[in-house]
């Protein structure tokens, strides 16, 4: 299979051969365009042959995997492996998923730089949908075990490998594998998927890395609002209108912010990233648990991603009226996306919503929704140990801390049967990288990659993942900072 390059290639060095690999095995998955069907509907033959396409190119590339795990296809396209390991007991689970968003036709318009399923390599980086979310974490970890194998390694406990194929559109994939482990009485004893990442430019006043690992995530909501109307003609409007009466029921959404709260986890992330700051930052944020009030009030007022780890969401995300420019509509509709912040509900956020609108013509029905996840331990927990241990052996002196993740991953589903469920991919991102996510100009550096191979070979034969499920005396351990 030949790749596609640009000219340039390689920035400030160039990458090992090791490196180089991993980028042309991105690179190849990047070239198929697994982008699952929208909703619940059965793939066609062609997105079928797509799928098939990425699952033959991983047998190809990982063929020790492969052959040493036993394979279960789930839902739609997703894969479900188990490597046996010395006992079945406390499995490890490792996830990512195949799928990614769908480009607009018209990409060059949206300001992609390269195709955006060309898989280009130049600059010392992958280009292209997918290298970040999550093709990228999918290749790595494929990458480590391909490397452990092939040097004859051999599991202390059963591995368990959940590549979904539609976590993008809501994740049945990752649904049926959690019924599937279920009847055959599977419960992992830790878990490991996409979500936070090694961030740069992530916190005012921080010069390192920082590895954000998410110990929860937020729930989510899909919101209909509703209006009936009489319609008619254009010429003879009512007072009020469908389309009026909604638009007063969407500015009270937006004029009425859900409250505001500090979560354990939210403090413990700002207490472990305070010993790295300078200043009045941090000595306030060292102080965080003192200051919840305080800080919950202020962190809205520097901007959408600092509020919304404050308090639930709601996004007004579609509109639907009259189908013409000349006829009253009988009916109006808008789609809210609310994520719920952890200690909430669902029926808290419907509640808060319908007396914020305050208006019984506004009707409220719930499209799909999932509850906030669990909170999984930190501090001295050996799995909490065992990510910090291998983000230091992969980014030495990055510090590793906890985060409510604010999107929805496939881990919301596997979080109904596992204790211990983590949101990470290995991966270093800044600002602009983190921002390409869903957008144009998707890229990953290579160095990165070598660096996310690296972090899953130390997770993967770390000590506090043995047997025993804690090799070592964790009284005497440090908790990650």
């Amino acid at each position: 299979m030949k790749l596609k390059r640009a000219s340039a290639q390689g920035s400030a060095s160039e990458p090992s051969e090791r490196a180089q690999r991993v980028a042309e095995h991105l690179s190849a998955a990047v070239r198929i365009p697994t982008v699952a069907p929208d909703g619940p509907r059965e793939m066609t033959e062609d997105e079928s042959a797509t799928f098939a396409a990425l699952h033959a190119l991983l047998r190809e590339t990982y063929p020790a995997v492969f052959a040493a795990c036993e394979l279960d296809h789930v839902g739609r396209a997703g894969l479900l492996m188990r490597l046996p390991g010395e006992t079945a007991e406390r499995p490890l689970m490792l996830m990512a998923h195949q799928d990614v968003v769908p480009v607009p036709q018209d990409w060059q318009a949206e300001g992609w730089e390269h195709p955006p399923f060309d898989g280009v390599i130049a600059d010392g980086r992958v280009h292209g949908r997918g290298t970040l979310d999550d093709k990228g974490a999918l290749v790595v970890m494929l990458e480590a075990l391909e490397e452990l194998l092939a040097g004859g390694w051999s599991p202390a406990r059963d591995v368990w490998l959940l590549m979904g194929g539609d976590e993008e559109q809501h994740g049945a994939s990752a649904v049926a594998a959690v019924d599937l482990l279920r009847e055959r009485g599977v419960e992992p004893w830790m878990v490991l998927d996409e979500g936070g990442a090694v961030a740069s430019e992530a916190f005012p006043g921080l010069k390192q890395p920082m590895a954000v690992v998410g110990a929860s995530e937020k729930g989510i909501a899909t919101l209909s609002l509703t209006v009936e109307g009489l319609g008619g003609h254009a010429s003879t409007p009512p007072r009020q209108s469908a389309p009026g009466i909604l638009a007063r029921a969407l500015a009270a959404v937006e004029d009425n912010p859900f409250p505001v709260s500090l979560h354990d986890v939210s403090v413990e992330m700002f207490e472990g990233v305070a010993p790295q700051l300078r200043g009045p930052m941090r000595a306030v944020l060292g102080r965080a648990g003192r200051l919840r009030g305080p800080l919950a009030r202020v962190l809205p007022r520097l901007g959408p991603e600092m509020a919304a780890m404050v308090r639930t969401t709601a996004a007004i995300t579609m509109l639907e009226g009259s189908p013409a420019q000349n006829v009253l509509a009988t009916r109006a509709t808008a789609t809210l996306n609310c994520r719920i912040a952890v200690g909430s509900t669902v029926v808290a956020t419907i509640a808060h919503l319908e007396q914020a609108i305050g208006d019984e013509r506004v009707q409220v029905d719930v499209v799909e929704s999932s509850e906030p996840s669990p909170v999984s331990p930190t501090g001295l927990d050996p799995r909490w140990l065992a990510i910090g241990d291998a983000v230091e052996a992969s980014y030495p002196g990055t510090v590793t801390v906890p985060y409510v993740m604010m999107a929805a991953s496939d881990a919301r589903h596997v979080a109904a049967i596992a204790p211990a469920v983590y949101r990470f991919s290995p991966l270093a991102m800044d600002k602009k990288q983190r921002e390409a996510i869903h957008g144009p100009n998707e890229y990953v550096e290579i160095a990165s990659l070598e660096r996310g191979v690296d972090f899953y070979r130390a997770l993967l034969t770390g000590s506090a993942l043995g047997p025993a499920g804690l090799a070592t005396d964790c009284s005497r351990r440090r908790a990650v900072p």
